[in-house]
């Protein structure tokens, strides 16, 4: 459940905001983990669980990913708590990651709305198809 508050009032570690008020914690956690590439990796990830997988591997897995961008990504993950990152102190150093507990409590929630999103494609499509074709457009 999500409360208004007072404007100007900063919200405390752990307390619950308005997702709607821009500065809400809440809404930035969601900004993160709503991307295409955090679904992603997660679902990779827990494709793996409780196993790890580096991040070659990783990228291989999650077609259109740039290396930048999945760093980004997982280290975004990691700081979240997400992600738990191992390196192994080889030349290369080998890099592995895995879901934590908490990601893993976030593979249903992403795992819902990717089912969602397929079964739902086809009425979107047909609707952009529609605007697209409509004089107003």
């Amino acid at each position: 459940m999500t409360t208004s508050r007072p404007r100007g009032r900063d919200w405390r570690p752990g307390e619950r905001g308005d997702v709607l008020d821009p500065r809400c914690p809440t809404r930035r956690l969601l900004d993160r983990i709503g991307t295409k590439w955090t679904s992603m990796v997660v679902k990779v990830l827990a494709e793996e669980a409780p196993d790890e997988i580096r991040f070659a591997e990783l990228r291989r897995r999650a077609p259109g990913i740039s290396q930048k961008m999945l760093s980004a990504t997982l280290q975004s993950l990691v700081r979240d708590g997400l992600v738990a990152r191992r390196v192994e102190p080889t030349v290369p150093p080998a890099v592995h990651y895995r879901l934590t507990p908490l990601g893993l409590s976030l593979e249903g929630p992403l795992s819902a709305l990717r089912v969602w999103a397929e079964t739902h494609m086809p009425e979107i499509d047909r609707n952009n198809q529609l605007a697209d074709e409509s004089p107003a457009h």
